[in-house]
């Protein structure tokens, strides 16, 4: 299996910025330097689990949330993502996003 190390990249920028925070605080909250959180982000080089545990906890996830891209078993996390997509959603676009939903799903299962 290979790693996708761009995914946790872009997982790991994700949640910096719903925190609010710059690689610069996050790479210092993470005992790692910036030039090589900026490769991390980019995908261009490989963490190790003690760096992705770091900074896991820097941002006060858990490493699934980090690794959920290459776990075929993180329904949980997915789970959380759309979840935490409708949270700020009137009721007209809950109703209208789950008949999206609904939609792709059927339109998925049809192409199996």
């Amino acid at each position: 299996m290979e790693i996708d190390y761009v995914a946790i990249g872009r997982r790991i920028r994700q949640y910096r910025l719903a925190h609010g925070l710059s690689q610069e605080v996050l790479s210092e909250r993470s005992d790692v330097t910036p030039a090589h959180f900026s490769h991390i982000e980019r995908g261009n080089t490989k963490p190790s689990l003690p760096t992705l545990i770091r900074i896991a906890n820097a941002l006060e996830i858990t490493i699934d949330d980090l690794l959920c891209d290459n776990v075929e078993k993180s329904r949980h996390v997915r789970v959380r993502d759309v979840d935490r997509l409708l949270e700020d959603c009137t009721p007209q676009e809950i109703k209208a996003l789950t008949e999206i939903l609904s939609a792709a799903k059927k339109a998925l299962r049809n192409l199996s």
